[in-house]
């Protein structure tokens, strides 16, 4: 999945003043969407290894890479319960991590 965060996105300002930085939590909000676009809604979750390698700039465009991973008793590949993901600005990883259905095994 792409997707562009423009320069009016109401979590830009003071996020830096001057050189503003798409904030991490954008980022993963677009992690989150891709895996209910591919996997349907999701309830509460844990995102127990995460992390911020490069800076997304607002205008850059960036895409998410999903890879479902099976974990726990009813978790199938149609369903999953945990998901590894890469966010990337061409071919630089910005940010990679893991989230994890609540209930699931770590």
């Amino acid at each position: 999945m792409n997707f562009v965060i423009d320069a009016d996105h109401p979590a830009l300002p003071g996020h830096f003043p001057g050189r503003p930085v798409v904030p991490g939590v954008v980022v993963l909000d677009r992690v989150l969407a891709a895996i209910e676009s591919a996997h349907g809604p999701l309830g509460a979750l844990r995102l127990p290894q995460v992390k911020f390698v490069q800076p997304l700039l607002p205008g850059e465009e960036a895409r998410v890479e999903i890879e479902p991973v099976a974990t726990g008793p009813v978790a199938t590949e149609d369903a999953p319960t945990r998901w590894r993901f890469r966010v990337l600005r061409g071919d630089t990883v910005i940010a990679s991590g893991d989230v994890l259905a609540t209930g699931a095994t770590a």
